[in-house]
């Protein structure tokens, strides 16, 4: 990387944190350090919002999934503006009138502590995991890019965004999160022009989604119903509403970005801003894939797209063989580029009987072309056992580092970097938040000094920072980044949202009932997903959250018409 990417890119980063800890200098109580000073315009909780959401995993691992399966991984949030609708008139209003600091006080006063801490604690357990996966995200950058230690990079990036997120709390989390997601969409639109360019100069834009089209990389929607199907419309449509109920409306790390809103009005604007923007944003990132998909149909790209795999095989009996199937690729490569050409040219023509036949030729040369990759893998692992092999989290930040001009390779790490550090530092303020509010000062430590929960707040952020750092350690068991942090959100998420639910809507069920309920849902959970991660049953995660709600919300019924009346009815709160 040049001297200029890495000025820009440091610059850039250095000049958002340096910013951030300025503008909340005078921070110096609990309120202000975990709340803010309540005074947020729409567009600015808007843009935190989606920056908290826009994690770089976002930016990593969502165009490599878009370059290998299309963008079906679209339908994921066809969901998101129902949800933000029904959060903005249900929910919204009832934690202003609380004025609560976390989502899960609400559930003291509706049921009552042993619930909150329940929900509590269920938040605590997948947002901690979480938070290690966005930090893990960009260290892969950093160490394919300098060559150092993945662990070590992991613990570099984790304590710069410890530090910021313990000076400045809350606020600023908030204030950096807005130059945070500037610099993030004009990256990525700005990635999108590039590679328009980038194509050769007889295939025009139009003829680049042409290809993409014929070769089944633009399948957005699919109506077929079907349970293991992880992205069709029903997915995205029930379980996804379920997830982004439960993620913008029980999540600490959503929750106390628009709670830190001037009005009600603004949160409102804020979340509904997010639910119009966030879904052209995707598609965006998505899109920006598919041009990569279409770039290395010109281009050679690399055999394997995690090089220091490849440098392991270096010097060893493996190289001569992958140095084969390297061959084999290129030469397969020259054939495919070529079928491309002629693919589009048919397009041109209007030629169905042409278009066909060369989809099918394309069709085969692409397993031919898979089948060298499976066997590239393969190689790899035989060479060291504990490799991750499953490289599309690689392919943008590839094109990234090798195509891009000199200064844009720093824009696009920087994006990349704010995107790690917008979404990382709610997290942790998140998870000190409900820590020090629903567990610390609830329960074990009371009647304390404002400056001893300050300090307290300040201690837990870094305690969570360190619990982050030691699952990113672990986080490359996974195979896709971003489908990593959907499952452990699914595992959780939709027993809390039955929790929220119960509260809401079933005004006589008790705290007892709702209790009981919510563990033996979360139990059956977490049976599911160990059943079908052994394949004995085929359930795509996104289930996981309309399932766990269904199951909180029928036991909790269940109970309560059993005779378990528990201590609190709803008459405490009125969701009107």
């Amino acid at each position: 990387m040049s001297t200029l990417d890495w000025i820009i890119m440091m610059g850039t980063l250095l000049g958002i944190v340096a910013y951030g800890v300025w503008k909340t200098r005078s921070v110096d109580n609990v309120q202000s350090y975990l709340m803010g000073d309540r005074d947020l315009p729409w567009w600015t909780i808007g843009l935190s919002v989606m920056a908290t959401q826009a994690s770089a995993i976002t930016f990593l691992s969502t165009p490599g999934q878009a370059y290998e399966d299309g963008m079906r991984f679209a339908q994921f949030y066809f969901g998101l503006p129902v949800a933000m609708v029904f959060l903005c008139v249900f929910v919204l209003p009832i934690y202003y009138r609380l004025k609560v600091y976390t989502a899960y006080e609400y559930l003291e006063g509706r049921f009552d502590l042993r619930t909150r801490t329940l929900t509590a604690i269920l938040f605590l357990i997948q947002r901690g995991l979480a938070a290690g996966l966005t930090i893990y995200a960009p260290a892969i950058i950093l160490s394919t890019i300098l060559g150092w230690s993945l662990r070590w990079t992991v613990l570099f990036i984790g304590v710069i965004v410890i530090f910021y997120t313990v000076m400045g709390g809350t606020k600023a989390v908030s204030v950096t999160q807005k130059q945070q997601m500037i610099v993030i969409l004009s990256g990525m639109f700005i990635a999108a022009i590039i590679l328009v360019f980038k194509l050769p100069p007889d295939v025009s834009f139009g003829d680049a989604v042409g290809l993409a089209g014929k070769m089944g990389k633009l399948n957005v929607v699919d109506f077929e119903f079907n349970l293991s199907n992880r992205y069709n419309f029903w997915s995205g449509m029930l379980g996804g509403v379920f997830l982004f109920l439960s993620y913008f409306g029980t999540d600490q790390s959503q929750v106390q970005r628009y709670l830190s809103g001037k009005s009600l009005t603004e949160s409102r604007l804020g979340l509904l801003f997010n639910g119009i923007l966030k879904v052209p944003m995707q598609f965006l990132v998505l899109f920006v894939g598919i041009l990569v998909f279409v770039f290395f149909q010109f281009q050679q790209p690399p055999l394997h797209f995690n090089q220091a795999n490849v440098e392991k095989l270096e010097g060893t009996q493996y190289e001569s063989t992958y140095n084969d199937l390297e061959a084999q690729h290129n030469t397969l490569f020259l054939q495919q580029r070529l079928e491309a050409g002629t693919l589009i040219q048919s397009i041109r023509n209007e030629d169905e009987a042409a278009i066909s036949a060369s989809q099918e030729r394309i069709t085969a040369l692409r397993s031919t072309h898979h089948d060298l990759r499976e066997e590239a893998r393969a190689l790899i692992l035989e060479a060291d056992p504990g490799s991750k092999v499953k490289d599309s989290d690689y392919v943008f930040i590839t094109f990234v580092t090798d195509y891009l001009p000199i200064g844009l390779v720093g824009l696009l790490l920087a994006v990349i970097f704010s995107a790690a550090m917008s979404s990382t530092s709610s997290e942790l303020n998140a998870l000190a938040t409900t820590t020090v509010i629903d567990l610390y000062r609830r329960s074990l430590v009371r009647e304390k000094s404002d400056r001893h929960y300050l300090n307290a707040s300040k201690s837990f952020t870094i305690l969570w920072g360190c619990i982050a750092l030691i699952f990113a350690a672990t986080a490359d068991l996974f195979e896709n980044l971003i489908q990593a942090v959907n499952i452990v959100g699914s595992l959780f998420y939709g027993a809390i949202l039955g929790i929220f639910l119960v509260a809401f809507f079933m005004k006589k069920v008790g705290g007892r009932a709702v209790f009981m309920g919510a563990m033996i849902a979360e139990v059956i959970v977490l049976i599911i997903f160990t059943l079908n991660a052994f394949e004995y049953i085929q359930i795509a995660y996104l289930w996981l959250n309309l399932i766990g709600c269904a199951l909180v919300m029928f036991f909790a019924w269940l109970f309560h018409i059993g005779g378990m009346k528990g201590d609190k009815q709803a008459a405490t709160v009125d969701i009107k």
